[in-house]
């Protein structure tokens, strides 16, 4: 099937690769030259494991291909994929300036029956404008708009894609939905359910399991709070919890709030949503608040420690990114936290696998930079840890204290066992465990 995905960001990159990977022929469309040229040698713009390796492999097939001219790259696509920006207003509303532009150009160059698909996460009704856009030139009988919603984790998109769990089709139009369940075939050989919907339960269910999951992530950072006031490990709280099968094991690790281009912008969009049908969503605003407070747990903690005195003290930090295996740092706790620390007078040295280049630009020289994890530790005060990279697990101790100042650590990813922390004589803060309390300075 020929395919056109608008948009070559993280959906649509993802979308377009592994569409190409099963077969069909693909042209993906950007206005950015630089990101066009780069993406035709088979370099990516951004980190996803996987995802270089297939693209250039389907570049070379001449199955996957990379332009700026949309009229050419959509005159023989079946199906249009919309996979543009829709980032939150002040209000925190999706903005959907560019899907409906977009939408709006197109309605000037079908010429034939097409099915144009919103990928990108989009309120409820976004389908219905879209069609209003494409139905101010064109004859209803030359198009169909579908929601489909995308359910990639960032670290793991390239497999949620090719292995999807469910995929979710938004259409009143048979056609369409035809179309779309043969364009997923491949995908869902292994039982996999594809549901077919009207399209504002569709647009609906995104928000709503980002939002179910965002919620959960809040219920545990409170119980860890909790915990540790009542003396209580949340260790083994989110252990007996999740051997329930009706709550289950993911999405209960306690930490320092969620980040990252989904949740964040979800949530605001969907209480929104709630706004605007005059529906006060108790449970999604103390969502939005228990997040909020969660960034600044870990800030909060170094300052008791410090007695409220931050000035001149020098932290390193491990983990800059939203979540592992990404160079992803929208809405990630780490800016909160850096902001924090900067604005009480401490200095910072910090590291990050991948997510270094997109840190640098946002703090250029107010922070330090280091080339591995511990060249960053060298005369620090403290250690934080607020990305739970694998390579963090199981690091030299000996040399992280030959290296520290003080052998203070503040975990936000509960990355260390306690008995391995009162072993090697650190002082230990994680979340909603004791604190090791075992301080000593070289």
């Amino acid at each position: 099937m020929k395919i056109a995905v608008v948009g070559t960001g993280y959906v649509g990159l993802v979308t377009g690769t592994c569409f190409a990977e099963t077969g069909n022929h693909v042209t993906c469309v950007d206005i950015d030259m630089n990101k066009i040229e780069a993406l035709r040698k088979g370099v990516t713009p951004i980190y996803e494991p996987g995802l270089e390796v297939l693209l250039t492999r389907n570049i070379k097939e001449e199955r996957i291909s990379f332009t700026d001219d949309l009229k050419e790259a959509v005159k023989e696509a079946v199906v249009i994929f919309l996979a543009l920006p829709t980032p939150s207003d002040q209000d925190g509303s999706a903005d959907l300036k560019y899907v409906l532009q977009v939408a709006e150009e197109l309605s000037g160059m079908i010429t034939s029956y097409k099915v144009i698909v919103n990928k990108s996460t989009v309120p409820v009704g976004t389908c219905e404008k879209v069609t209003a856009a494409l139905s101010k030139k064109l004859s209803k009988d030359l198009f169909d708009v579908v929601s489909n919603p995308e359910f990639l984790r960032e670290g793991v998109a390239v497999e949620d894609f090719l292995k999807p769990e469910r995929v979710v089709v938004g259409s009143s139009s048979e056609k369409a939905s035809k179309i779309m369940g043969e364009l997923y075939s491949p995908f869902v050989r292994q039982g996999n359910p594809i549901y077919f919907m009207d399209a504002r339960s569709a647009e609906m269910t995104k928000y709503a399991a980002n939002s179910f999951l965002a919620m959960k992530i809040s219920f545990m950072n409170e119980m860890a709070n909790l915990c540790e006031k009542a003396g209580a490990n949340v260790d083994w709280v989110r252990i007996g919890m999740g051997s329930d099968q009706r709550i289950g094991k993911r999405f209960l690790f306690p930490g320092i709030g969620y980040g990252g281009s989904c949740f964040p912008k979800d949530v605001l969009a969907l209480n929104l949503t709630a706004k605007e049908y005059d529906y006060d969503f108790k449970l999604l605003r103390s969502v939005l608040e228990v997040n909020k407070i969660q960034k600044k747990l870990i800030v909060d903690k170094i300052r008791n420690h410090y007695k409220n005195n931050l000035s001149g003290k020098h932290f390193a930090l491990w983990g800059l990114a939203f979540k592992p295996e990404t160079d992803d740092i929208r809405d990630a706790p780490s800016l909160d936290i850096i902001e924090a620390l900067l604005g009480a007078g401490a200095t910072l040295s910090v590291y990050d696998p991948v997510a270094m280049e997109n840190i640098r630009k946002k703090f250029s020289d107010r922070i330090g930079y280091g080339m591995n994890q511990y060249e960053v530790l060298h005369n620090a005060d403290g250690l934080l840890i607020l990305t739970e990279w694998s390579e963090f697990r199981n690091p030299d101790f000996d040399k992280m204290k030959r290296l520290l100042k003080e052998y203070a650590i503040f975990d936000g990813r509960n990355v260390y066992a306690l008995e391995k922390m009162r072993e090697m004589n650190f002082h230990y803060e994680s979340i909603g465990r004791e604190i090791v309390d075992h301080r000593s300075v070289s």
